[in-house]
């Protein structure tokens, strides 16, 4: 307890860690939807230690919700003595989500949503930063028609500014975690989602991550075939005996499914599925 509560002291004493605990302690019950990366978990770590009584947890699990993420989330729990929600948020039932238009995450984030609303009273809340207001986010209409807040913009924390307060609540194992979108968004745009795709999208990512050092492995299944994208320092180091290994590899992952059997190697591109986007030549 003690602990907790010099964290939380430590977040306070950021320049804007008052801002954040006052935004969330202005809310009576609250209810956050917590994927497991930094930014979901450090705004439930915050907010339950600041609020408990007025604070629900709420993790979705489904295919494209990565195990470990999932695991860190119970772990949490346990942890921090939260008030957790597990549900299915029940995307892979919406064709809408399945046939992965554009703005699948439009619809994916209208089933969270409305499934954590149907289950727990309260505020909506979710991890949203300053700097995902200026990506290709559909997921926020979606949060917006459903009055989800966003406490982190309202106190006016960026990206940085999360993993500073993660590291001052001594969140040592949160504080670095890599951007981790959902499997989902790896699949190019037009592709149609299904368990076994983003299955073989997550077993492999953790494939090539396990054989290559890299700080970015990405699986990409494009209508072209299959891309992992890796960040230029770890694809220059890739030699190509590795590439032909890791793609027979690769290949077999997918063997199962609809997806092509080439497998490419390529820079690293953030949002690179998402075709026909804003800002797309």
């Amino acid at each position: 307890m003690a602990e907790t509560q010099a964290g939380l002291l430590a977040l306070i004493a950021l320049p804007k860690g008052a801002a954040l605990v006052n935004v969330l302690t202005g809310i009576g019950d609250k209810a956050i939807a917590v994927s497991g990366g930094v930014d979901s978990m450090t705004l439930a770590v915050v907010a339950h230690r600041a609020d408990p009584e007025r604070t629900t947890v709420c993790h979705a699990v489904s295919p494209a919700v990565p195990p470990e993420a999932t695991d860190r989330v119970r772990q949490y729990a346990v942890r921090e003595g939260w008030k957790l929600v597990v549900i299915d948020a029940g995307e892979f039932d919406d064709q809408r989500y399945l046939a992965n238009p554009l703005d699948r995450c439009f619809y994916c984030k209208t089933d969270l949503y409305g499934a954590i609303a149907t289950r727990r009273a309260g505020t909506l809340m979710s991890g949203t930063n300053l700097d995902d207001l200026g990506d290709f986010r559909p997921g926020l209409k979606a949060a917006a028609a459903h009055g989800v807040v966003h406490p982190f913009v309202e106190a006016g924390f960026a990206k940085v500014d999360v993993r500073a307060a993660a590291a001052a609540l001594g969140l040592d194992d949160i504080k670095a975690l890599p951007a981790m979108p959902c499997l989902a968004s790896r699949i190019e745009t037009g592709i149609a989602v299904s368990p076994d795709l983003v299955r073989g999208v997550h077993a492999a990512e953790r494939l090539v991550g396990a054989a290559v050092t890299a700080d970015t492995v990405r699986c990409r299944v494009a209508h072209d075939g299959i891309r992992i994208e890796l960040d230029d320092d770890a694809l220059a180091r890739l030699s190509t005996s590795r590439r032909t290994m890791l793609s027979n590899k690769v290949r077999n992952v997918f063997s199962a499914t609809d997806a092509a059997d080439t497998v490419t190697f390529a820079a690293y591109r953030r949002g690179s599925a998402f075709l026909g986007k804003p800002g797309d030549d």
